[in-house]
């Protein structure tokens, strides 16, 4: 029923939603997809997607499931009120959390020089 179904906002769909906002937006969605998805913005982005989504939350039987990732964050977007700067201080917060945790795990001490 479910074949390709994702849990948690995939990178795959990060440049699906560049549209849906003005210029800002669409630069920040834009630079993220060329990114690999192991990359600390590409997981800032997912982190904030995810919580905007709230994707802890659905379940294979929910609706949103059955809608799928895309729609769902198309549809979360575009719901959404905030202005391009808003969104991106959304990020911002997003992408500090991840850099902590990165830094707390030592799993961002891959990417600096020593």
């Amino acid at each position: 029923m479910y074949s390709r179904c994702e849990i948690l906002f995939p990178h795959s769909r990060v440049g699906g939603l560049k549209k849906l906002k003005g210029e800002d937006w669409k630069k920040l969605t834009e630079r993220v997809a060329r990114l690999p998805e192991t990359s600390e913005e590409s997981l800032a982005f997912s982190h904030m997607m995810i919580k905007l989504c709230d994707c802890l939350n659905c379940d294979l039987g929910s609706y949103k499931a059955a809608l799928g990732c895309s729609a769902c964050s198309q549809r979360t977007i575009n719901a959404l009120r905030d202005t391009d700067q808003q969104l991106l201080r959304r990020f911002e917060k997003s992408r500090k959390i991840v850099l902590t945790y990165l830094d707390e795990t030592g799993l961002g001490q891959e990417d600096k020089v020593a």
